[in-house]
């Protein structure tokens, strides 16, 4: 029994993230200012990509996303059950219809196939979602994308460091959205970004983020002079503050080290667990990168003798932190009352919402607290299995 509560998904702040803080306060430029667009030169380049949009959350930048697709009442975007319900809710607040395809059980990314089924005279785009940090089967969906003159984004939540046959997440699509909230692979505690190969987008959705104005603030105050600023679209307030740019700046520098502890941990876990009666995820695909953002374990009650529920308060009453990712979208009262969804219209993303546990995968964690979990996990089923 651990003394200390494990947080599940605590980040890894360092010194350097501390000290470029510390500088945005002495300099007092705190909003939207020079370390927000070198956050948003160092990730682009980061992406191989020449255009990105930093935002305050991955929420706003699915948002924006959407509606730079310049869609119509009626109009559909296909997308999966197994996601945040951010996800959904952006493209409702776009003024889209939001349709559901069912996952791959092994996978557990959107089926191509399902998508295909799904496709009708007023599909205009497919959110995928690259769950966990696993690929999506973008030559499928890209496939259909061409043949349905579909626009495609890519919602990158848990997928920054993940690729797919030599092309970085969020470049394949036509536009890419990244999270770095505080449980992400890299953090600004809230925040998100937007990328795109295609200027004019990105272009309108700075302006969209910064309430429709046609300069930043940071540009309107900067030594070189006021500018006046003009409205030009009823834009939002999405636009990401210095303060969090400061800790991204340094988070993105440490991103491959990052990645290669939580493929340490994820590796230990593959090996100390395989014995147990639970499911562990599939292996990476060749020629793509997994960005090891969650690592899910699945509890069959009739296999492991405890439900899903039971073992998650098992392992909170032993000090360890865990999440589940996720309940299938149609549990959701909200939308089984909007869309009529039931749930045993997606059986597979419905058998994993009701299985699934998150362990904890950050690179905060030490080899005793990864020791921790696997006790923790073992003792657990074994004793059920008894």
């Amino acid at each position: 029994m651990r003394k200390d509560f494990l947080v599940f998904g605590q980040p890894l702040i360092e010194q350097a993230e501390k000290d470029e803080l510390l500088d945005s306060m002495d300099k007092a430029w705190l909003g939207t200012g020079p370390k927000v667009h070198q956050f948003e030169m160092d990730f682009a380049k980061y992406k191989q990509i020449d255009y990105a949009a930093a935002v305050n959350s991955c929420t706003a930048a699915l948002h924006l996303a959407c509606l730079s697709l310049g869609l119509e009442a009626g109009d559909e975007i296909i997308t999966t059950p197994m996601t945040f319900c951010s996800t959904i809710n952006a493209i409702i607040h776009a003024g889209a219809k939001p349709v559901l395809a069912d996952i791959d059980p092994v996978t557990l990314n959107i089926d191509a196939a399902e998508i295909g089924e799904k496709i009708t005279s007023r599909t205009r785009a497919v959110i995928v979602v690259h769950f966990a940090g696993r690929p999506c089967d973008m030559d499928a969906v890209m496939a259909l994308a061409k043949s349905h003159n579909l626009a495609v984004i890519e919602d990158c939540a848990h997928a920054i460091e993940t690729e797919y046959k030599g092309n970085k997440a969020g470049t394949i699509g036509d536009l890419g959205c990244f999270s770095f909230y505080a449980t992400k692979n890299i953090t600004t505690g809230e925040g998100g970004m937007i990328i795109s190969r295609n200027e004019r987008k990105i272009s309108r959705i700075k302006i969209m983020a910064l309430h429709g104005l046609s300069h930043d603030a940071w540009e309107r105050y900067s030594d070189s002079g006021y500018k006046h600023y003009y409205v030009e679209e009823a834009g939002f307030k999405y636009n990401m503050m210095d303060l969090q740019a400061a800790i991204g700046i340094h988070q993105l520098r440490r991103i491959d080290a990052y990645w290669e502890r939580r493929q340490k941990i994820w590796n230990r876990y593959m090996g100390d667990l395989k014995d147990l009666n639970i499911g562990l995820p599939a292996v990476a695909e060749k020629d793509t990168r997994h960005a090891y953002h969650l690592f899910t374990i699945r509890i069959d009650p009739d296999k492991v003798g405890i439900s899903r529920d039971n073992f998650l308060e098992a392992m909170t009453e032993r000090n360890i932190g865990v999440g589940v990712h996720y309940l299938s979208i149609p549990e959701h009262p909200y939308y089984r009352k909007r869309f009529s969804w039931r749930s045993e219209d997606f059986p597979h993303s419905y058998a994993v919402g009701r299985e699934t546990v998150s362990l904890p995968i950050s690179p905060k964690l030490t080899d005793r607290d990864v020791e921790d979990v696997i006790v923790a996990v073992r003792d657990i089923i074994l004793k059920n299995q008894d």
